[in-house]
């Protein structure tokens, strides 16, 4: 990967010209409570460009530095704190691992980066992220603005680094691909393994370990907090509690992916506690999984980013209209929108090394052209809480039915296809 993180930078570079430099800071690590750390997650773009695992990092870019371009600040050697908190890379290894052409000690970037500007025309930073390093890259820009009348030429603009780095991230190369493909194939047979094992009477908790122990078996961790939500809790989007007793009869929804090298798997199925869909689930399900093929359909070149929305929303309210949860004809439900109270999120997002991926969905105002290498998830639901209007028999059955799909050349490529969706399919891995 070390080739693959130069190319990326040389692109980005590309971008910024000569007269420009980038400025990336690494994420930071977050006390969790009193001396306890949450586990330290690499920020995505840092990542992207470089590889480096390491908080207490910033990375700099200056195209045609005569002394190299790429320079990495972090932290030094230290046996003592290695004793206790593992090996860092310190500044050779910051070269001769990571390919950085010159590097320094953290704690000397007050003094080294200043002159550094010195002579740039813009500096390409995203500010509003990190508060702190905000002020320090204006304290930075000041004190050379500061020195302007013995001749020294400061940096007259900040432009956000996102633009050309996120649009450079929405495309994926071979190596992203293939480690998505890895990252699938384990939650794949996560959800699997879920299916097979749920029993009635188990928390949602237990439930979710089996998914925690596939991942963490083949090397991945959890993308983001697992969604596990029996009966009712099916119907919250974002539940994460996770604590209540499944329930035979009831419907659990498992919204579950790995992490693999950073790079996120996204699924959800949806499947009965007991081993068979009843009457109703059934009809639920169907017609979320009917939405959810004629979505991934319209995934293809050319195609604009709302396509499979529109064609998951229509499917969608052709089966609410025919199971006689929602009144009127079709163009009727579609122009009051009134199925937005069982379907109230769009239809997916962009996918990579964060789960909401970066890039844009729309372009001068037009919902951005589908092209060869971006992923996103495909994800239609139905939520039905108890209502005077909604038939008994339908209350607290919630489905969402989700993959990852790239689009290829001549249409796209379902990553997760290996997880089990199909009734017949479902009930099957719960009989075994």
């Amino acid at each position: 990967m070390t080739a693959e993180y130069a190319r990326r930078r040389r692109r980005l570079m590309q971008a910024i010209g000569e007269r420009g430099m980038a400025i990336l800071p690494s994420a930071v690590e977050r006390v969790r409570n009193r001396d306890t750390h949450y586990p330290f997650r690499q920020d995505s773009d840092f990542l992207y460009l470089s590889g480096f695992p390491e908080p207490e990092a910033v990375i700099v870019l200056m195209p045609g530095r005569p002394q190299g371009e790429y320079i990495l600040f972090c932290r030094e050697r230290n046996p003592e704190r290695e004793q206790w908190d593992g090996l860092r890379a310190g500044p050779e290894g910051a070269c001769g691992h990571f390919g950085a052409d010159d590097a320094f000690p953290i704690e000397d970037i007050d003094d080294i980066l200043p002159g550094l500007m010195e002579g740039r025309s813009r500096i390409h930073y995203t500010l509003g992220r990190d508060a702190g390093f905000d002020q320090r890259v204006v304290g930075w820009v000041r004190r050379l603005q500061e020195q302007s009348r013995a001749g020294v030429h400061a940096p007259w603009e900040i432009v956000s680094l996102e633009h050309h780095l996120h649009e450079m991230r929405l495309f994926k190369g071979r190596g992203e691909l293939a480690l998505m493909r890895r990252a699938a194939a384990i939650t794949a047979a996560a959800h699997a393994r879920g299916m097979a094992e749920c029993r009635a009477g188990w928390r949602e908790y237990a439930l979710a370990a089996e998914y925690t122990h596939e991942f963490t078996r083949h090397g991945a961790t959890h993308a983001y907090p697992p969604i596990v939500g029996g009966g009712a809790n099916a119907c919250i989007l974002h539940y994460i509690e996770n604590a209540a007793v499944l329930k035979k009869g009831d419907l659990v929804l498992v919204d579950a992916g790995a992490e693999l090298e950073g790079y996120a798997a996204d699924v959800t199925r949806t499947f009965p506690v007991g081993g068979r869909f009843s009457g109703p689930q059934r009809d639920i399900y169907a017609c979320v999984l009917a939405a959810q093929a004629a979505a991934i359909a319209a995934v293809k070149p050319g195609a604009d980013w709302n396509a499979p929305h529109e064609a998951a929303v229509r499917v969608l309210c052709e089966g609410l209209r025919d199971l006689k949860i929602l009144p009127g004809s079709l163009e009727e439900i579609l122009a009051s929108q009134s199925y937005r109270r069982h379907y109230m999120h769009r239809t997916g997002h962009w996918l990579g090394l964060d789960v909401h991926d970066v890039g844009d969905y729309k372009v001068d105002d037009q919902w951005r052209v589908l092209e060869p290498g971006m992923v996103l998830t495909v994800e239609p639901g139905l939520y039905l809480r108890p209502a005077e209007d909604l038939a008994p028999c339908y209350a607290n059955i919630g489905v969402r039915i989700e993959d990852d799909v790239v689009v290829t050349r001549t249409g796209c490529e379902v990553l997760t296809a290996q997880a089990p969706k199909e009734i017949a399919e479902v009930e099957a891995v719960m009989r075994s």
